[in-house]
């Protein structure tokens, strides 16, 4: 399988080609105190639109920036100048945080080839790269959007394996959050975590704003008791950072692996999904 990154050399070389476009992912936890569209406006890598998490959603549930339908999804990027045949590189602010979430719903919604830029906004500038200001407007593309069920497991799912323990449940929430001695970010939630799920933070799966070495993840997958050679359901507090694990697992070679959408978010927000 092709890497999925890209270096900043490469980004630079191929930032002007009519089939590469760079997408800003970047999103922060709602208490960070950070505006990443304004971020975005100050200062960006030449040519990237942004990817607004909050607002490509599905508008029609209170769960935080739930997949929208492919219809909708397609309109949003359409708008975007981004076709399913392009090579979309996605990059955020914080190195690898919400890029692994954008890559996914692309992945999601039928895109042929996405990569992350590795280091990502912090790397390039650290470089001393060019940076510019202000909205980009592409031509409009048409993004022919296909679902990729396989790829998402909601609430019903995720319930049937916590009854008949078929699948490997998989959390990227800091291990306070899981073991219920954190409050989790969002109000409303109870604390805890799925039953049978496992813990492995996505902290641990990043260094320096880049994801470590397979060698390394794999023993951090081992260690956590998760075995990528079966499938594995990936979840946290709202789908973000589950697809930092996910990515893990990819780059670790399992063949089967999910995002449970709703996520903490929706299992803990609810009073019928048992908690341990």
């Amino acid at each position: 399988m092709p890497s999925p990154f890209v270096s900043t050399d490469w980004l630079a070389a191929h930032l002007t080609d009519p089939d590469v476009v760079v997408v800003d992912a970047s999103w922060y936890l709602p208490n960070a105190g950070r505006d990443a569209h304004a971020e975005y406006l100050a200062g960006h890598i030449p040519g990237a639109v942004f990817f607004p998490i909050d607002e490509i959603a599905d508008k029609s549930t209170d769960l935080p920036h739930m997949l929208p339908s492919p219809r909708e999804f397609a309109a949003a990027v359409d708008a975007l100048g981004i076709s399913e045949t392009m090579t979309i590189v996605v990059y955020d602010e914080a190195g690898l945080f919400s890029a692994p979430r954008v890559r996914w719903t692309f992945l999601a919604m039928g895109a042929e080839d996405v990569r992350i830029l590795a280091g990502g906004g912090a790397k390039w500038r650290a470089e001393g790269r060019h940076i510019e200001a202000g909205p980009v407007e592409r031509p409009l593309r048409a993004f022919e959007a296909r679902f990729v069920p396989e790829l998402v497991a909601d609430l019903e799912t995720v319930a049937a394996h916590v009854r008949d323990g078929t699948a490997q449940i998989a959390d990227a929430r800091p291990e306070g959050r899981f073991r219920g001695e954190v409050p989790e970010p969002r109000p409303g939630l109870r604390q805890g975590h799925i039953p049978g799920s496992r813990n492995l933070p996505f902290t641990a799966l990043v260094r320096d704003g880049q994801m470590k070495p397979a060698d390394e993840l794999k023993a951090e997958i081992a260690a956590a008791g998760i075995d990528p050679a079966r499938p594995v359901i990936a979840t946290c507090g709202s789908g973000v950072t589950a697809a930092v694990l996910a990515l893990a697992l990819e780059i670790a070679g399992a063949q089967k692996v999910s995002i449970y959408d709703g996520a903490w978010a929706e299992w803990g927000g609810r009073t019928d999904t048992p908690v341990s």
